[in-house]
């Protein structure tokens, strides 16, 4: 179990280090540069955010920080989808990597949210005597 915790956080890590080469390489325009900050902040938020999971203080706690890391996965996808779109980074095929690893992100945060909260409702019905 603690190797697929490592795992995922190395891919978080290198997840964040290429969405902030990606967001150096956005132009230095009014809208690449509110894109460049957007794109930054929600793209580099889910590493720090599994770290706190990690060290949540309960069950909610743990489930409510992969909620927020999910979030932030969902909205980089759409900053993604609109450079991709408008475009702002060129050949647009460039982006189809990071765009399909965020799914993948997105996908196991999705997992990981719906198994927690069936250990913690398994958890309370066993507390409460209810088989």
């Amino acid at each position: 179990m603690n190797k697929k915790k490592y795992d995922l956080e190395e891919r978080l890590l290198n997840y964040s280090v290429r969405i902030v080469k990606l967001v150096e390489k956005l132009p230095n325009t009014r809208t690449g540069n509110h894109v460049a900050g957007q794109l930054l902040r929600s793209g580099t938020s889910p590493y720090p955010n599994h770290g706190e999971a990690q060290a949540a203080e309960s069950p909610n706690d743990f489930v409510h920080k992969l909620r927020i890391s999910l979030k932030e996965l969902r909205e980089t996808k759409r900053w993604l989808m609109l450079i991709q779109r408008i475009p702002l980074i060129k050949p647009v095929e460039k982006l189809n990597d990071i765009l399909k690893e965020t799914e993948e992100l997105i996908k196991i945060f999705v997992s990981s949210i719906k198994t927690s909260k069936i250990k913690n409702d398994n958890k309370r019905m066993l507390q409460k005597g209810t088989p």
